[in-house]
């Protein structure tokens, strides 16, 4: 009797960690159900139209500039603020872009860079009144909105300007070229698939060893298994689709190494660290030696600049500027955050959530618009997501208290 309860206990722990670990990423966990049935509810309702590899390209391109969006925001909610104005920025940016490219032939790398440092600036001139003179986000950022949707308007005369140079439209438009040739299949594609795969599944077995080693809770081996087969599985089939069509967009590449680097500084350094602290109890990281100010000032920095490349893309998309450029990008930026478990009131949020909850609203926007439903419902049923996703929030952080 003694030996089977001694047996039972290794089962009983695991099972507790299991369920941990479900409980601990719950938020996450549910968005990413939530992502995977709206596809299939929308794939079903399209018969089968959501999922084509066309359809799949133009989510990537259309959706591209609020992920870009949705990555900087991600970081101001997390330390407690919100930031208005991205979308006047972007569209002030890509007003500038047009200038320099199309009225004075500017190169092309060296308008990105000065545009980029524009949008840094823009960044700073908000973070200044934010973190230094203590005026809240909300009406600093109300104010860039109104201000920078004016200088767009005055510098571009009420008109658009078009064309862009071609080597700029293909920063959102282009293609990765396929080195080794497969006729209707993109081989190059499939082959950054299978490297991708090898270094998800090292990277897993490693973190997983380290958790082990520091005695951390880890589901049991065959659920690792199967997330690790489902992760390798879900990456092949998607570079699949994409080499079936034209293979991976340049603006995929972007997105995917602004995810990495983000991912990593929110989670592996003292950087990331900091802004988690200063979201979660400024005063208390002030006591501790976090130079909050300095911190909440490169925050906004970060998202001027970010806002900046965001205009960059919708610019180099619509192969014009525009005066209306930017319209509520703010709105889809935040909502994303939100949706993918970002908290209302400060301190938590990833990176990778925030992507998963920009995916859900560009698939949500996609999926209505192939049924024919009109602007009108869809911005209802956005709100709606949108406040379920805070309700869920503010009942779990009730609940945990």
């Amino acid at each position: 009797m003694q030996t089977q309860v001694k047996n039972s206990q290794p089962s009983l722990n695991k099972e507790s960690a299991f369920k941990s670990m479900i409980r601990n990423n719950m938020r996450q966990y549910s968005m990413v159900i939530a992502l995977i049935f709206i596809m299939v509810l929308f794939q079903i309702l399209t018969n089968g139209l959501l999922l084509q590899p066309l359809n799949i390209t133009n989510l990537i391109l259309q959706n591209s500039y609020i992920l870009v969006l949705a990555i900087g925001m991600v970081l101001v909610i997390i330390t407690g603020h919100i930031d208005l104005s991205v979308g006047s920025i972007a569209a002030f940016v890509g007003a500038i872009s047009a200038i320099l490219m199309v009225n004075y032939e500017i190169p092309t790398f060296l308008a990105v860079i000065i545009s980029l440092l524009v949008g840094g600036i823009i960044g700073a001139w908000q973070g200044f009144w934010v973190a230094y003179v203590k005026i809240p986000a909300f009406i600093v950022t109300l104010a860039g909105m109104l201000l920078f949707r004016g200088l767009t308007m005055i510098v571009l005369e009420g008109k658009s300007i078009a064309p862009f140079p071609e080597s700029f439209q293909k920063i959102s438009s282009g293609f990765i070229p396929d080195v080794a040739s497969g006729g209707s299949l993109h081989l190059l594609t499939i082959i950054i698939g299978l490297v991708l795969s090898v270094i998800i599944i090292f990277t897993e077995v490693k973190n997983r060893r380290t958790q082990l080693k520091y005695n951390f809770e880890v589901p049991s081996a065959g659920m690792f298994v199967l997330k690790l087969i489902g992760m390798v599985a879900l990456l092949n089939v998607f570079t699949y689709i994409l080499a079936t069509y034209e293979g991976i967009p340049n603006i995929l590449i972007i997105l995917a190494v602004l995810i990495v680097i983000y991912t990593f500084v929110t989670n592996k350094t003292k950087a990331g660290r900091h802004v988690y602290a200063i979201g979660g109890n400024e005063k208390a990281a002030q006591l501790s030696g976090i130079k909050t100010k300095r911190m909440t000032f490169w925050v906004f920095v970060n998202m001027g600049a970010l806002s900046a490349l965001s205009g960059l893309l919708f610019a180099a998309r619509l192969n014009a500027a525009t005066p209306k450029a930017g319209n509520l990008f703010e709105l889809d930026a935040i909502a994303a955050c939100f949706i993918g478990g970002a908290s209302a009131y400060g301190g938590i949020g990833t990176v990778p959530g925030a992507i998963i909850g920009g995916l859900v609203m560009g698939i949500m926007n996609n999926g209505m618009s192939l049924l024919g439903l009109g602007i009108d419902w869809q911005q209802g049923i956005k709100g709606l997501v949108l406040l379920a996703a805070v309700a869920f929030d503010i009942y779990n952080k009730n609940k945990a208290s």
